[in-house]
């Protein structure tokens, strides 16, 4: 790998991360291959990959697309939702992959481990992703955040290849950073996500009214994950997670609510599953986490087809 010369890079899951990641690298002057189904396929083939963006502006990208990898490539970007991760993983055989980095941008704990199964330990740098993307038909992306900040640490991979990792999406106008901690860097995220994901969904509502309204339950559940989270060895802080939701525009909502709203598989077991299996893992009761996941349980069930993450 070598970052001063174009890359090929294959994206799993041309959504509202995976497509404006993808366009960018593409934009940059990297060769890009955009792996997903048909519908996705044939509109970057005809019409490339379009984004609509505040920060980058309106542009379109050509670039490669197909249902399944083919050629070895220098990165594979993982940009689906982990609750579909089993079989979109089918698209990228580990003998195609060859020596390619994988950097999962999902949410959640455990996919690393379960990327790590299928593909050479060694080259699995999971990420982390800060950005309001989202498809809003196959093939065009809207972006809607002043901002794209990616995250990279790996308990497995060498620091020079994060290095590598930072080079390449800076290059693509991308904030990167190489973390030392993977656990705490993955927990870093769940731990602000879960209470905004789960308590918009469960109250329908946006993050105005979940830290004003439903305040008390904001405190009581991210005082409960700050507990397991410190079990589960990173150390959280309570305080600074109500800062970051009394910042955010009051009209903002999670990715699992606007699914839940539109009849889409929600990400619950990776988000509120994941704590559960953690929590019963260091016998620390999460009672609010656990009666927020039963309730939100058969709205999960009842989603009936794939939508792409913000």
């Amino acid at each position: 790998m070598n970052s001063e010369r174009p890359w090929r890079v294959a994206v799993l899951g041309p959504g509202g991360v995976g497509g404006l990641i993808g366009a960018l690298l593409a934009r940059a002057g990297h060769e890009v291959v955009f792996l997903g189904g048909p519908d996705s396929v044939r509109a970057v083939r005809e019409r490339g990959m379009r984004v609509r963006s505040e920060m980058f502006g309106e542009f379109t990208v050509q670039a490669g697309a197909a249902s399944e990898l083919r050629a070895p490539v220098d990165m594979c970007l993982v940009a689906v939702k982990q609750n579909v991760l089993g079989d979109a993983v089918e698209r990228v055989s580990p003998a195609a992959l060859g020596d390619g980095l994988v950097v999962p941008l999902l949410n959640g704990i455990e996919h690393p481990a379960a990327l790590r199964a299928r593909y050479r330990p060694e080259l699995v740098v999971p990420g982390v992703i800060r950005v309001a993307s989202s498809r809003i038909a196959p093939g065009s992306v809207v972006h809607g955040s002043p901002f794209v900040e990616i995250d990279l640490a790996s308990a497995s991979a060498p620091s020079e290849w994060l290095d590598e990792l930072v080079t390449l999406l800076a290059g693509a106008g991308v904030q990167a950073k190489a973390r030392a901690d993977e656990s705490a860097m993955l927990w870093g995220k769940l731990f602000f996500l879960a209470p905004f994901a789960l308590l918009t969904t469960a109250h329908r509502c946006a993050i105005g009214d979940m830290r004003t309204v439903h305040r008390k339950q904001l405190i009581d559940l991210v005082a409960e994950l700050a507990e397991l989270s410190n079990a589960d060895g990173a150390p959280a802080n309570v305080e600074a997670a109500l800062r970051f939701y009394d910042e955010f525009p009051p009209e903002a909502q999670s990715s699992m609510h606007r699914d839940a709203e539109a009849g889409l598989p929600l990400e619950l077991d990776a988000i509120g599953g994941a704590l559960l299996r953690i929590a019963q893992r260091h016998a620390v009761p999460v009672p609010l986490t656990e009666r927020l996941v039963a309730d939100l349980t058969p709205l999960s069930k009842g989603s009936v087809s794939a939508g792409s993450r913000s």
